[in-house]
C-alpha cells in the first residue's frame, strides 16, 4: 500500500470515498507525473506531490492553530484537500518519444506531454471529478478549486473570485501555500 493510500484510508471515511479511491487505482494517478517540466516530472510524481502537499498542509494548519487544529479543520478535511487537489491530472499526461543527442548520437527518449481530454479548468476540474464520487464541504471545494492561487488562468484573466474565496475561506490560503511549499521546497524542479 502506498503512503497516499495509507493516509487516504486512515482519514477519508466519507460516503463514496471507497469508489473514488478505486477510480484513482484504475486510472494512471499512481503512475502519472505531477507536471511535464516544473515539478515531479517523473513516473509516480503526481501521487508523491499529493502526499507532499498534504504533509505541508498539516504542518501549516497545526502551526497556525496549534495542537487543537482539528477543532478548526478535521483530519478528514486536510486529507481530502491535500491529497485530492490535483485529481484533475488523472489521464492528463501521455508519454511520447523524441530524438535526443547523446554523445554525438541521436537516440529516442520518452517524455511526458499533455493530452487534455476534458478541458474543464484545473482546480474546478478536480472538484468536478471528486464530486462524482463523494460530497465536499463548501470550504473543501473552494480550497481545491483555488489551490493554484495567482497561477490560475481565471485570475490571470482578471477575475477577483480567488481573492473573495481567500477572504471567506482561510483553508484556501493554507492550501495554496502548502502547494507552493511542496512544489518549490520539497520537490526537484526542472525536466528529468
Amino acid at each position: 500500500m502506498t503512503e497516499f493510500e495509507q493516509i487516504f484510508t486512515q482519514y477519508i471515511k466519507r460516503e463514496g470515498s471507497d469508489k473514488l479511491l478505486q477510480y484513482l487505482k484504475e486510472s494512471d494517478f499512481f503512475e502519472a507525473p505531477a507536471s511535464i517540466r516544473y515539478h515531479m516530472a517523473e513516473k509516480g510524481g503526481l501521487q508523491q506531490h499529493s502526499v507532499n502537499v498534504y504533509n505541508r498542509l498539516v504542518k501549516i494548519v497545526s502551526h497556525e492553530y496549534g495542537a487543537d487544529y482539528s477543532k478548526v479543520y478535521s483530519d478528514e478535511t486536510l486529507a481530502i484537500v491535500g491529497l485530492l487537489h490535483d485529481v484533475c491530472k488523472v489521464n492528463y499526461y501521455t508519454t511520447e518519444m523524441r530524438n535526443v543527442k547523446e554523445n554525438g548520437t541521436w537516440v529516442q527518449k520518452p517524455y511526458f506531454t499533455v493530452n487534455e481530454r476534458f478541458p474543464y479548468g484545473h482546480g474546478e476540474k478536480s472538484v468536478f471529478i471528486i464530486t462524482q464520487y463523494m460530497r465536499l464541504t463548501p470550504e473543501e471545494a473552494m480550497a481545491i478549486n483555488w489551490h493554484m492561487g495567482g497561477f490560475d488562468a481565471r485570475v490571470m484573466g482578471g477575475s477577483f473570485a480567488m481573492s473573495e474565496a481567500f477572504d471567506k475561506f482561510k483553508l484556501c490560503v493554507h492550501m495554496h501555500v502548502a502547494d507552493l511549499q511542496a512544489t518549490y521546497l520539497d520537490e526537484e524542479r526542472g525536466r528529468k
